[in-house]
């Protein structure tokens, strides 16, 4: 009987197998990481040293696709979405501690009336503090699922496609330059 242990699912399956890891096509997937902890094709770690092609100076460099993106009117609406979201939700919960800790150290009285048998006042605050902390991350997630990520993914695959874009520019010049060298012609 053989041992399976599932990882390497068949490509195209979705099964998220070992095809998947490395894949540049996957936007997630950073080309800076790679090569670390991947073998090469004689089963040795792949070098992580730069080639003197990734040594090039290309005609934009990633900074300037960043600062390009930065300045995208996409970028600046998933921004400006999450600032609307977290400003006014970290102030009204700052308020509310506060408030919580300002009351229970000058009107200890209030704090201590009590509501029900052992349970007063500065109890159910203190149990509203976690409450209101669990409501807030599920609000957060929430809106940043609805709100963000589906436009955040957009913008990091557009940043993908122009660096994919610019490496194939760069094999291309590098491929061209090589063959007079070789005495290829084209």
């Amino acid at each position: 009987m053989e041992k399976h242990d599932g990882t390497d699912a068949a490509p195209g399956r979705g099964g998220g197998g070992r095809d998947r890891i490395g894949d540049p096509r996957d936007p997630w997937y950073d080309a800076l990481a790679s090569g670390w902890g991947e073998l090469d094709g004689t089963g040795a770690p792949a070098s992580v040293a730069p080639s003197s092609a990734a040594v090039e100076r290309p005609a934009a460099s990633p900074a300037d696709i960043y600062l390009e993106v930065q300045r995208s009117e996409a970028f600046q609406e998933v921004r400006s979405r999450y600032r609307r979201f977290v400003i006014p939700g970290f102030a009204l919960f700052f308020t509310w501690y506060v408030a919580y800790v300002v009351t229970a150290t000058t009107a200890p009285g209030l704090m201590a009336r009590p509501i029900t048998g052992a349970v007063n006042v500065a109890m159910v605050a203190g149990l509203g503090q976690f409450l209101t902390t669990f409501l807030l991350t599920w609000a957060y997630s929430r809106h940043a699922r609805l709100r963000r990520d589906r436009a955040a993914l957009d913008l990091r695959w557009a940043v993908f496609e122009q660096k994919r874009e610019q490496e194939h520019e760069r094999e291309q010049r590098r491929v061209r330059d090589a063959a007079p060298e070789q005495g290829v012609e084209r």
